[in-house]
């Protein structure tokens, strides 16, 4: 909402300029988007008369200007323009030799097709207005000066000074929809008034009881046929109307407030739109047939014609203005064609009425027209305003001499709203706004605002104005007395329910798994729940009922987006194959996402939503990843995992064969006991994603993950006593797992053995068919003393005598 500073201090009595202005607004609560001073920037541009013009010599779209600029010598100036409005007897603004224009141009002499230019007559828009706001007349070519001013200017003043836009200031506020007061400069200056405490003065009027020999009721007469969605229409008249340019002063604010002048009437109304935040609307009483006014809903599939010559089809619920034939406006929306003010209009209807928010709201939107009077009545217009914005206009039409207004009005209100009343306790607005303020002190700040205030006791009984449609209960009388009383002097408290911010358990979890899964050269990625039941079936796991107890969604957008994930894999796959696709040499992803399982149902009937977490990657065209060195296979990936289970305080990962499922490679594949699963994926399941390069994943029950995770750790000092390292080589069956292998080295090393680690792993000539060479690092260390070579030897004969008895592993010889 653009509004001229000037314009709203005319209803403010002040003596003082208020150079904090837009400070004070914005901290009682009006937020400001910019602050603009028109005129910034522009120097020598004066006020000129075209004396003569004639064509150009060599050229057909330029022509030749005399403009006197009153200089001291008398001596006119030889301007060449190629404006197409230029006359004789214009007054212009001219930028004279050396003058600045905004943006910083500058005007100097020169020649034009050879003819000599002294200067540049300017059209608004070269003077910084947007072309939307130029005056009609002026629109395509310079700006032609108001009649007016031939007898008020001098040539050779300052243009902008003698058009009284020399330093004015246009605030562009930023209006919620909850406050369609503001939309308006008078809504904002009692904004300024209550902000600074001073009287606000009161929009002049013209009475309906004027003496005129005829009334607007010999015209017209309204009727409302849906109250409901037009609480109240109010029609007067005035007759010899004259059709001209409207006062320089109208048209000044018009174009500061960013609106278009075009003429008298049509001004007016727009001014009033402006002043008061209510929508006017005139018709060509001649237009209007019978003299009547019905204000009812259109027929099905009705066609208009409106103003801006669009036939539009109507539905039942579209609310017309009709006179006693048909439509002649849509109400609150746009008017029609077939009502218009013309050049020769002579006697005109004035309209202001209130219509319901929510039918102009979607008549609006159905039709795609959205105007200035729509955006305003959508968001409400109070009855009781409409009375003041008709007898604004008609004192406008009156003071203007536009036309002679006649006495009375035709004024259908079935059904007059009664003034609202509101209480407020003290006590509650200073609990709320932590604030000791007396209740007469808490009356004075709501007065200043327009309300009418009662204080008995502790309790306030308030009658907002008629045009606050936002104050409806307590809670918003509290917000009032918070902004005017100034939020910069509300001493901050803290609340009494108040907690500190914590982080939970499972989101410490969540950020510890960010970290090294980031750290070991994972990505990221989050992908939507909604999936389709296809992504089950690709990974082999149609026949798992855990797989497949789906939440189906009752709407779905498509199938492919029909249930929710029960497992996080699919998405997983779906990803890396886009990337493998797309030729992604390498790509190492994780999600932390949260599946849904129908069959496991809570308490409350709900279905179970849990946390997994699934890491997968791929390397294309060669076996090295992440610049480690290592293969890109199950053993990485695993490496990755035993990271996790380590910061997690969880130990080694409890690794467990997995032999039946059809989602993972034979023998590339483990359960994590408890929590989950790791493998290389099936070649079918990647055949089926286009995959054709090995991929490594696991997905776990993060939910598992959080509760076991023991973050805390307690300090432990570095070691006194050096450690004894024995590498071992075994031969063992195929079918011993590597973790049976580890169990057993772990129970049998006891207190001395540090730690245990598998790093290689062969399959070759020198290994017999059935075998495989296991290749594990143990560290030993006592805390009390260091070891002997003996106490080693010892502890690893041990060992190697249980591996042989227990899972038929033997050392390999060399």
């Amino acid at each position: 909402m653009l509004v001229p500073v000037s314009w709203m201090e005319e209803y403010v009595e002040s003596r003082f300029a208020h150079p904090d202005l837009a400070e004070r607004m914005v901290l009682s609560g009006s937020n400001i988007e910019s602050v603009e001073v028109i005129g910034e920037g522009t120097e020598g541009v004066v006020i000129g008369k075209v004396e003569d013009v004639w064509d150009h010599p060599d050229s057909d779209h330029l022509v030749v200007c005399k403009v006197d600029v009153g200089a001291d010598d008398g001596q006119p100036l030889q301007i060449v323009t190629g404006a197409p409005n230029v006359r004789a007897g214009d007054f212009v603004p001219v930028a004279l030799h050396g003058s600045t224009l905004p943006g910083g141009v500058r005007i100097k002499k020169g020649k034009l097709r050879g003819v000599e230019s002294a200067g540049m007559i300017c059209s608004a828009q070269e003077l910084g207005f947007d072309d939307k706001v130029v005056p009609l007349a002026s629109k395509d070519g310079i700006w032609v000066l108001p009649e007016e001013l031939k007898q008020e200017a001098a040539l050779g003043q300052d243009a902008l000074e003698a058009l009284s836009l020399r330093q004015a200031e246009v605030i562009d506020f930023e209006i919620t929809p909850n406050r369609p007061d503001c939309l308006s400069v008078y809504g904002m200056a009692r904004e300024y008034a209550a902000v600074y405490d001073l009287p606000l003065q009161k929009v002049e009027t013209l009475a309906r009881d004027i003496p005129t020999d005829q009334s607007a009721e010999d015209f017209v007469k309204v009727s409302i046929a849906k109250p409901d969605l037009c609480p109240r229409y109010i029609a007067r008249v005035a007759t010899d109307v004259v059709i001209r340019e409207s006062p320089w002063w109208m048209q000044r604010r018009l174009m500061l407030a960013g609106m278009r002048p075009i003429n008298n009437i049509v001004d007016i109304t727009n001014y009033v739109m402006l002043e008061l935040g209510h929508p006017i609307h005139a018709f060509d009483i001649r237009e209007i047939a019978g003299g009547e006014i019905h204000v009812d809903t259109a027929a099905p599939g009705e066609t208009f014609t409106t103003l801006d010559g669009a036939e539009r089809t109507l539905t039942e619920d579209t609310l017309l203005i009709k006179d006693g034939k048909r439509g002649v406006a849509i109400a609150g929306v746009m008017g029609g064609l077939n009502s218009e003010i013309r050049d020769d209009t002579k006697t005109i209807l004035i309209e202001t009425a209130s219509f319901s928010e929510d039918s102009i709201r979607k008549t609006s939107k159905r039709l795609g027209l959205r105007t200035e009077a729509s955006s305003r009545y959508e968001k409400g217009v109070p009855a009781e305003l409409s009375q003041i914005a008709s007898d604004r206009v008609c004192y406008l039409i009156d003071l203007t001499q536009s036309g002679k207004v006649l006495k009375g009005a035709s004024d259908c209100y079935p059904a007059p709203q009664a003034k609202r009343t509101i209480i407020a306790r003290a006590a509650r607005v200073n609990a709320v706004l932590g604030t000791d303020l007396p209740a007469d002190d808490m009356a004075g700040l709501l007065k200043r605002l327009g309300m009418e205030v009662e204080a008995k006791g502790g309790q306030l009984l308030v009658t907002p104005p008629s045009v606050r449609v936002d104050l409806k209960e307590e809670i918003d009388l509290v917000e009032e007395v918070a902004r005017i009383y100034g939020y910069d002097k509300l001493e901050p408290t803290e609340h009494a329910d108040s907690v500190a911010a914590q982080v939970t358990g499972s989101w410490a979890v969540r950020d510890l798994l960010r970290d090294v899964l980031t750290g070991a050269g994972f990505s990221e990625i989050q992908t939507y729940s909604f999936v389709s039941p296809a992504g089950v079936e690709l990974i082999g796991a149609a026949g798992d009922p855990e797989k497949t107890d789906f939440v189906k969604l009752i709407n779905p957008l498509g199938e492919e987006n029909s249930v929710m994930r029960t497992t996080l894999l699919p998405n997983m796959l779906d990803v890396l194959a886009r990337n493998f696709n797309r030729g992604n040499a390498d790509c190492a992803l994780f999600e932390i996402g949260n599946t849904f399982h129908m069959g496991q149902k809570t308490a409350e009937g709900l279905p179970t939503e849990r946390l997994s977490l699934c890491a997968a990657f791929y390397r294309k065209g060669g076996p090295q990843l992440f610049r480690s060195g290592k293969d890109a296979d199950f053993f990485l990936l695993k490496g990755a995992l035993e990271k996790v289970f380590a910061k997690l305080g969880l130990g080694a990962p409890p690794l467990a064969p997995e032999e039946h499922s059809p989602t993972w490679h034979p023998g590339r594949c483990a359960l994590v006991a408890g929590y989950g699963v790791i493998g290389e994926v099936h070649p079918d399941v990647l055949a089926r994603y286009g995959i054709e390069e090995r991929v490594c994943a696991f997905e776990l029950d993060f939910d598992a993950l959080a509760a076991a995770a023991a973050l805390k750790r307690e300090y432990a000092p570095l070691p006194k006593h050096p450690a004894a390292t024995r590498d071992i080589a075994l031969l063992a069956p195929e079918e011993v797992t590597v973790g049976a292998l580890e169990g057993v080295i772990r129970e049998k090393g006891g207190k001395t053995l540090e730690s245990c680690g598998l790093f290689d792993v062969y399959r070759g000539k020198q290994v017999p068919e059935g075998k495989k060479s296991l290749a594990f690092s143990l560290t030993f260390r006592a805390q009390d003393r260091t070891l002997t070579d003996e106490e080693v030897n010892k502890t690893l004969s041990r060992i190697l005598k249980s591996l042989e008895s227990d899972c038929g592993a033997i050392l390999r010889d060399a």
